[in-house]
């Protein structure tokens, strides 16, 4: 039943545009666009069940938008020929995009559930605005996946309304960088460097070389230790005692980037240069403290200087509270997620520097991690995937230096255990012999590893072709992966195999798209890290070193990957938010289980979400569908 009138319709008009801005992909589109949809739009009315669309009808001629009341859907069971319910659909959702698009008859029956109201556009409007509108075009073509920046902005905004946008963890450092920094050249006298300072109000003295490429830094603290340590004379050139090759970052980078770094490396300055790596400014760690309210680099240096375990142990559990922060800040959960890794880096260095000092084993060592820390992924639930490449000392033996990496391997293991990090119970620990090798050893394990494709090295994919130095020297890693990588691009078979184990592990939707409940766990759960985010980080992966990317993060590589031209860049973005949902909703379960003394869990029950992320949760479970699909036709699986 039609209910437009010739009386009301601008009123109606009006009344749709403004409809339509509450829904991507409207919220999105231009005002003409959806003046174009709202003036020829038919209202129509459904009483609960009448059949709205049916397989019999034939070839889809309408675009339908429900605007108030819900649509399911409805197949015949193959087995008993009873119909049953395949989804639901409610305001604001539109159908049948996929029947419309491939110009083809419903396979699925559609019935009102309750009195429901529909807009229908028909086919010859439906077409003009497909070829106009690009939002509207690509929200057809890719599904909802536009709506998962909606969701991100919802979970933010309650924290975010008192926050000026442009106090934002994404602010460019060149809106708060100190225009013309006090800078000096290096043959300068510390005595006239300090009086700079002094005369300037400024705790640090960049110093350039005749280009005004930054070459060095001095700050009060670099005069502190000069003076107690009796480096230098005041009148010796600021070159012997400043800090050689100082940390920069773009003017494009972001105030996150910035407040990363200085958590990484303890470093209270940062150079920002421009395209040429010339000096525009400096940011401080003041600066991005005032800039974002967010004590990051504080904490980090707090757990990096530590003097004792127990104050290690203590801290953890103001990463919990800074993530709660960052959250509300405006950090997406990538920045999150590398924020919760950076300072469980800083905390294992801080680990392995207290041991150092208590009992050296005299053997240089690089420790590894991997799987989800080698990613720079972790949440609050973590467990220890971590592993020793050392260089055999002439005159030694590998064994002779496991001798010596092992017992200190283990009391390590033993405290970060105490720090939070579970034992891994697949003893994937440095205190393991087999992972506690030479870069030879190493090099030979990963040589069998690619060349015997069992199915435990394919479940071993998933960690150790995910690995990253987090202390000691990063160039023997380095050399390593560049073979890893090398072997793996020129090895077919290896990539098959890694692509069929990697469609093995599937998004949890039915072919109806309903949720496909976990195995394990309790009733009517999800879990999120198998089920959701291990679909992208297994596909892309494959992706990734079949083009030699070496990064680990999942999300480098999907950029990385749409550099090459790999992946369509709309697809690609499409599964980095898919992606990035997914984690969101996890560590919000994470920070809910903590506030109620609950272990933290993966498994979320998604009937305890609201409509609207239960409904982005699912287009992100066919976002993975559609990159695993990319997999297997890639691979002919």
């Amino acid at each position: 039943m039609e209910t437009n009138t010739t009386e009301d319709r601008p009123q109606n008009i009006r009344a749709i545009m403004a409809f339509l801005r509450e829904h991507a992909p409207f919220s999105s589109m231009d005002e003409s666009h959806l003046a174009h949809f709202a003036e020829n739009a038919v209202l129509r009315f459904y009483a609960d069940g009448d059949v709205v669309l049916s397989p019999d009808d034939g070839q889809v001629r309408s675009f339908n938008l429900v605007k108030q009341g819900r649509i399911r859907g409805e197949r015949l069971n193959s087995k008993d020929g009873q119909a049953e319910t395949t989804f639901e659909i409610s305001q604001g959702e539109c159908f049948p995009l996929a029947a419309l698009i491939g110009e083809r008859p419903t396979r699925t029956l559609h019935r009102a559930s309750g009195d429901t109201f529909c807009l229908s556009l028909d086919h010859k409007h439906f077409v003009t605005l497909f070829s106009e509108s690009e939002p509207f075009r690509d929200f057809c073509l890719r599904g909802v996946s536009s709506l998962l920046d909606q969701v991100n902005r919802h979970i933010q905004s309650g924290a975010m309304a008192s926050i000026s946008p442009s106090t934002s963890l994404d602010t460019p450092l060149e809106r708060y960088a100190l225009r013309n920094p006090i800078v000096c050249s290096p043959d300068l006298p510390v005595r006239k460097v300090v009086a700079r300072m002094h005369e300037n109000s400024v705790g640090s003295m960049v110093i350039t070389d005749e280009s005004r490429r930054p070459v060095g830094i001095f700050t009060l603290r670099d005069l502190r230790t000069m003076i107690a340590e009796e480096q230098a004379t005041l009148n010796a050139p600021v070159s012997q005692v400043m800090t050689p090759d100082p940390c920069y970052l773009p003017s494009t980078a972001h105030a996150f980037d910035a407040a990363l770094l200085m958590a990484e490396r303890h470093f209270a300055h940062i150079c920002v240069v421009d395209s040429e790596r010339k000096l525009i400014g400096v940011v401080s760690e003041r600066d991005l403290f005032s800039l974002q309210r967010v004590d990051l680099v504080h904490l980090a240096r707090t757990i990096g200087t530590a003097t004792h375990l127990r104050t290690l142990v203590s801290l953890r559990s103001q990463v919990s509270r800074l993530v709660d922060t960052m959250l509300a800040h405006g950090a997406d959960s990538g920045q999150v997620v590398k924020i919760i890794t950076t300072l469980n880096d800083v905390t294992v260095r801080r680990v392995l520097e207290l041991n150092l000092k208590k009992k050296d084993p005299g053997i240089p060592f690089t420790w590894l991690t991997f799987g989800s820390e080698g990613r720079q992924e972790q949440t609050l639930l973590t467990d220890q995937d971590n592993g020793i490449l050392f260089e055999t000392p002439e005159g030694m033996t590998e064994d002779q230096v496991r001798e010596r990496l092992l017992p200190f391997a283990e009391t390590v293991t033993l405290e970060l255990a105490e720090c939070g990090f579970t034992l891994c119970k697949g003893n994937i620990m440095a205190s393991n012999p087999k992972l506690c090798l030479s870069s030879e050893e190493w090099d030979d394990w990963f040589i069998r590893f690619i060349d015997a494709s069992t199915p435990k090295n394919l479940m071993y994919s998933s960690i150790f072709l995910d690995m990253r130095a987090v202390f000691g020297p990063r160039e023997p890693l380095e050399a390593l992966l560049e073979k890893v990588v090398a072997r793996i691009r020129k090895n077919d078979l290896f990539q098959k195999m890694l692509a069929g184990n990697a469609v093995t592990r599937k998004p949890p939707l039915t072919m109806f798209r309903n949720f496909r409940y976990a195995s394990e766990g309790e009733k009517h759960t999800l879990d999120l890290k198998r089920q959701g985010l291990a679909p992208f980080v297994e596909a892309v992966r494959v992706f990734a070193l079949a083009h030699g990317i070496g990064e680990p993060n999942t999300l480098e590589r999907m950029e990385r990957l749409a550099d090459k031209g790999v992946f369509n860049r709309k697809d690609a973005n499409a599964w980095k938010e898919a992606y990035s949902l997914i984690q969101v909703i996890r560590m919000r379960a994470h920070q809910e289980q903590l506030e109620k003394d609950q272990p933290l869990s993966n498994y979320i029950n998604p009937d305890d979400l609201n409509p609207l992320d239960k409904r982005i949760l699912r287009e992100s479970f066919r976002q993975a569908q559609r990159l695993q699909q990319k997999l297997e036709t890639a691979y002919l699986l």
